[in-house]
């Protein structure tokens, strides 16, 4: 097995990444194209966002008509609003978003929609609003990662099979950045299954940012998720670069890629286009992608940010401070890691998630779920030299590259020390976990935390710095990004990050797949969804855990 860079450099505190997408069909007698599937998202009692993107014959022809059509059945007999005078727009790359602004539809229903355009209709879609007063049941797919180059998007398909789903929940990631050199994140499986990013260079540009969005919609898995239920959608780094902070990035070179603002400004402006999402309200920052979303009497999603508005930079392991003997000074790092001002949501934010979850308890629903994008429990940098014979170590440290494998067996004598596992965590930011476990208990709930990010499905329990239970936590694993777990597959480094963690419940870090939680007034079952293959179909898809949390103590067991 070839050991990817990125991914060996992620596992330790640096960050991976890229993007791609299948070729489009051939237009019809110079007519325009639905070749980006339908999409909706952000639904509500009486609503939703609806979202497709018309392909012109010719881009210079000028603006192009579009109708929508919302109906209670899939035959359109029985149309319920129909939304003439909108256009696919050159300044909008010809994407069309249309919100029915709260009306016209009845809560907690099943509709189908459809654009057409110039006589051409769309692909068919599916959506339910969000439920009204007594609600027995809500099912939410849990995702994130999706790298193209990486491998196929078969849980998209299973999620696209899934006998009830109210909606998507996407924790960021949608697309990457990187490009398509052979050593590029994921090319090792984009070149074998023909999966090469476009442009096949890193995305800086606003061009280049559409063409990666296009390029992923094009997707025929990730096209049938989208037509199969709504999105609820927040970004992680990728969709602007590698480890982006408030003001910066990891993945960012200013002398070679300009200022990283204009960057921002480019990925976000595409991402608003070519997303399911509400638009900023007016005034108001683009980077407060945080809202929140309530199902009924039953529960509350409240979405956040914790990328754009208010994240101090990284830390990193290369970065550790030495003593005058030259050793690591781990009591200055662990300074610095525990700085006070450091934070992940900023005062504005967590005073706002404050309210929302104080509200949601005032309502009487029984559970608040956080949709937040890195893994925030304590995770331990394991000691696998007390679970894996030296021989086999030895063994995969010379197979890395030379580049890495320094970082790689530095870190690992880190890790002997008691030092996270992942820096670009919340463990990166523990003065700002404690303020937000603060809100928690302020407000009198224990949130169902949901995490993407890692490439791994986490079940953990959280804790706060004096012991006391918090929250719940379930990470999803990655669509098809590569996890720490497979730069280094002969370590059972799952089981090693549970063992020497006492949030860790289960961790797996080979899977991919998605999280099925079902939410009921009594229990919160989490099911992690694995699928067999992403280099080839036809695949399997099975649940690797079932856990569930009851509403009353909320306990955690495995079912």
């Amino acid at each position: 097995m070839k050991l990817d860079r990125r991914s060996l450099l992620g596992l330790f505190g640096a960050g991976a990444a890229t993007g791609a997408c299948a070729t489009a069909p051939a237009l019809v007698q110079g007519r325009p194209a639905f070749l980006h599937g339908v999409a909706s998202g952000d639904p509500d009692r009486h609503s939703a966002v609806f979202w497709t993107r018309v392909t012109p014959a010719d881009p210079a022809s000028g603006d192009i008509p579009v109708t929508l059509e919302v109906s209670r059945d899939a035959e359109f007999r029985d149309v319920v609003r129909r939304s003439s005078g909108l256009s696919a727009r050159a300044e909008r790359d010809f994407t069309v978003k249309h919100d029915l602004d709260g009306q016209g539809l009845e809560p907690g229903q099943e509709y189908f929609y459809r654009f057409t355009a110039a006589d051409v209709v769309s692909p068919v879609g599916r959506v339910r609003t969000l439920p009204e007063g007594a609600t027995p049941q809500v099912a939410m797919a849990v995702v994130s990662c999706q790298l193209y180059p990486g491998g196929l998007f078969n849980a998209y398909d299973a999620i696209a099979r899934l006998e009830r789903l109210d909606a998507v929940v996407h924790l960021g990631d949608y697309i990457y950045e990187y490009g398509a050199e052979p050593d590029d994140y994921g090319m090792v499986n984009g070149a074998r299954l023909n999966r090469t990013p476009q442009p096949p260079h890193e995305i800086v540009s606003l061009a280049d940012y559409r063409t990666r969005h296009a390029q992923y919609k094009s997707d025929p898995d990730l096209q049938a998720a989208h037509a199969r239920a709504a999105f609820i959608c927040v970004w992680d780094d990728h969709e602007v670069t590698n480890d982006t902070w408030a003001s910066g990035a990891e993945n960012h070179q200013p002398a070679t890629e300009g200022d990283f603002a204009v960057r921002k400004a480019a990925a976000l402006r595409a991402y608003y286009e070519w997303m399911p999402i509400r638009e900023p309200r007016a005034g108001g920052l683009k980077e407060a992608i945080n809202r929140s979303f309530h199902f009924g009497d039953l529960a509350s999603l409240i979405m956040v940010e914790t990328r754009l508005l208010a994240r101090n930079e990284q830390l990193d392991f290369a970065d550790m401070p030495r003593t005058a003997a030259g050793a690591p000074d781990v009591a200055a790092f662990e300074a610095l890691r525990n700085a006070a001002d450091r934070d992940l949501l900023g005062d504005e934010q967590r005073r706002w998630i404050g309210g929302e979850l104080a509200a949601s308890k005032a309502a009487g629903r029984p559970w608040q779920i956080l949709g937040n994008q890195v893994v925030m429990a304590r995770v331990k940098g394991p000691d696998v030299e007390r679970m894996v014979p030296a021989a086999q170590i030895a063994q995969l440290m010379a197979s890395l590259p030379e580049d890495v494998r320094p970082r790689i067996q530095g870190a690992l004598q880190l890790f002997k020390l008691g030092l996270p596992f992942n820096l670009d965590s919340w463990d990166g930011y523990p003065a700002g976990r404690e303020r937000l476990y603060q809100t928690f208990k302020t407000a009198g709930v224990e949130p169902i935390v949901l995490a993407g990010d890692s490439h791994a499905f986490w079940v953990n329990e959280l804790k706060d710095a004096a012991g006391e239970r918090r929250a719940v936590e379930f990470g999803t694993s990655a669509i098809s990004s590569p996890s720490p777990g497979d730069a280094v597959a002969g370590l059972p480094l799952g089981q090693a990050l549970a063992a020497a963690s006492d949030e860790v419940v289960f961790c797996d870090q080979a899977s991919k797949g998605f999280v099925l939680l079902t939410l009921t007034p009594e229990r919160a079952t989490a099911e992690l969804w694995a699928v067999s293959t992403i280099t080839a179909k036809p695949y399997t898809a099975s649940v690797v855990k079932r856990f569930s949390v009851n509403s009353a103590e909320r306990r955690l067991t495995e079912v």
